[in-house]
This record gives C-alpha cells, structure tokens and sequence, in this order.
C-alpha cells in the first residue's frame, strides 16, 4: 500500500468545500410507503415515470452490492462510464494545473475528458506485448498527477494488463489509479474490486453495456473506498439514473444465470473464431484476447475494412492508434454472423 496516498491532498479545493444539492427525494428516502407525494413539484398523474427516480438507486445497488460482494457505500452509478469518468476527473484534477497519465493504445474517452477539462495528459505507450513500462510511467509522474488510467481488458488490444505490473504501481503511483474493467466478465481473471480494501488509491470501473447487453440503457459503475464515493456522489447530478434504465437494470440483475450464459457463449464463439482468423492468408497476426472482440493484422487495413463494409460487416479500423498500424478490431457477433465474417473473409482477394 502506497504509503504516501491522502484522499484529502487530492480533492480539488472548491470540491472539498462545496455542498452537494439536496433534491426532494434525497430528503424523503422511503419510496416504498404509500405516501402523498407533495414535496418536488411532480404532474400527479401516474404515468410509472411522473416521479423522480431514487437519486441513490438503493435497489439496484443493493443487488450489486450481494452479487459484488461490496457495501453499497463503495458503489456509484453513472450514466454510462463516461459519466463515471467524468466525474473522477471532476472531482480530482485542478483544471490547467494538473496532469493524468494513460497509456496508449487504449480507450479513447480518457484523452477526450481530459482535453474538455483542461487537463494535461501525459501519454506513456505500452511496450510491444501491449504491457506498461512500469519505469517510464514512474519518471512521467509528478506532484501533479492525479489520475492514472489501466484498462484492463484492453480497448483496442483485448489482452489483459499483468496483475503484478498493476499491484507496483497501486503500491508506488502517489495519485488515483483508475482501472477499466469495462471487459473483466469476458476474461479468465478476477476482477480487482477484490483488491478495494487493501488499496484506498484504486477506482474500478465497470459496465452494464458489454457482458449484460445493456448498451442502450447507459449504465456504468464505480466500485472505490467510501471516501472516494462520497466525493463523486457529491459533484453528481441529483437525478442522473433514470427509472427506466435502473427498472430494466435491476431484471437484467436478476436473471444473472442468463446473463452469464450468453457470456459463456461468447466465449466459446470467440474461441471459434480465433482458430478460423489464423487460416486466412492476408492475416498476419490474431492478437491473444480476453475481452469480446479480437484485433488482428491484416495487409492493407483500409482496404480490408472497405471490403468488409462493401459486404454488409462493418469492423473497427484501429490503424490510427499507436502499436496498431493496419490493424482491424471485430466484436464477437452471433454464430451466424461471425460464420458470414469468416466466408467473406474467405472470399477477399
């Protein structure tokens, strides 16, 4: 454990000091009684959304918190992850004044919240087997840096980062490392919510968009000390999940056999298709994956990626992204579909 590591150091001044808003219903928290609601100018019409939903989501944490097992005040719920992420640069980074740390090739969203924040980001590139170069990382760090960025499976590479290379810098990184698991229920790994007692710097970020299929909904999660969630519950919206996604949310929770299984199919199909990519000839190399999509090397990969579109499968490009050149990224699909992928793939000249 870091010895040096202090939540309060890290709060951004006017965070540390403001109060939160208090809605209507942060007041009133017994949503179950039959009461006269007169208290948060709602229409009383009932239309199983004229009220304002639990701005806490008690339900749908409750369910999280059995299934994680982890106490409801480590958990925060945003609209989507990006609100999540949001919200930790929010709450940590001193706009112009502080700089974070990620570590390309990775999930775009990082970069992009930082330059809408005014915050500096320090890229240090993983090494050729897509790992982090632990040193490099601890000479680009300084006083300043707040926020270090591990995505964990991967986006675009799909591989999982070393367990021992994240416990050194969860030991030496003096800022908040943050760690994307946005792809963790695909993987042969166990998630580091398992590590939140041990480490007061880590945040882990999850999804309800990949393994539960809930991409429309836009829910994601945050797991971190109960220090760390008071702070972003703090500087959240008062209303940011609404009924309807914590309602459809809380089934899809219910039914986690299911859910699990479609999981367990994806992976098989996913091995499927590993075998099938390495007997096409323009392929050069299939990157090893833990997560549901598989980033290969082809010859010409705009090229490739036209001819897929011209064929009705459309894939990710990643070429633009450093260690990536004429790369492609495919999603795990159905069977049927990833069976098409293959006979076009077949196909091309």
């Amino acid at each position: 454990m870091t010895n040096k590591f202090n939540i309060q150091s890290l709060i951004r001044p006017n965070v540390a000091k403001m109060k939160p808003y208090s809605s209507a219903r942060d007041e009133f928290k017994h949503f179950d009684n039959e009461m006269i609601f007169l208290d948060a100018n709602e229409n009383p019409f009932e239309t199983n959304v004229n009220r304002y939903p639990d701005p806490q989501q008690r339900q749908l944490k409750s369910i999280l918190s059995k299934q994680k097992n982890i106490p409801i005040d480590q958990i925060l719920l945003g609209n989507g992850s990006d609100e999540v992420l949001d919200l930790i640069f929010r709450a940590f980074c001193e706009p112009a004044k502080d700089n974070i740390i990620t570590l390309p090739p990775t999930y775009g969203m990082y970069n992009v919240l930082a330059n809408l924040s005014n915050i500096e980001n320090r890229e240090v590139l993983l090494n050729s087997d897509f790992q982090p170069d632990l040193d490099e990382i601890l000479r680009t760090a300084d006083a300043r840096s707040k926020l270090l960025f591990i995505c964990s499976p991967n986006n675009p590479t799909g591989n999982l980062i070393a367990s021992e290379k994240i416990l050194r810098l969860l030991q030496t990184f003096n800022g908040i490392i943050v760690i994307d698991e946005a792809y963790i229920d695909f993987a042969n790994a166990q998630s580091w919510i398992s590590k939140l007692k041990d480490f007061p710097n880590l945040i882990v970020t999850q999804t309800l968009s990949k393994a539960y299929g809930l991409a429309g909904i836009r829910l994601g999660i945050c797991y971190a000390s109960k220090e760390i969630i008071s702070v972003l519950n703090k500087i959240k919206a008062p209303y940011n999940i609404n009924k309807l996604t914590q309602q459809i949310a809380f089934q899809q929770l219910q039914d986690i056999r299911t859910v699990y299984g479609k999981i367990n199919l994806i992976k098989a199909d996913r091995e499927r298709l590993l075998k099938a990519l390495l007997q096409i000839e323009f392929i050069k190399k299939v990157y090893p994956t833990n997560a549901n999509f598989i980033l290969i090397k082809v010859d010409n990969a705009e090229k490739r990626y036209l001819q897929l579109l011209k064929n009705g499968i459309v894939v990710r490009n990643r070429s633009s992204q450093p260690l990536c050149e004429n790369t492609l990224r495919i999603t795990i699909g159905t069977t049927p579909e990833n069976e098409k992928l293959i006979t076009i793939l077949k196909q091309l000249k």
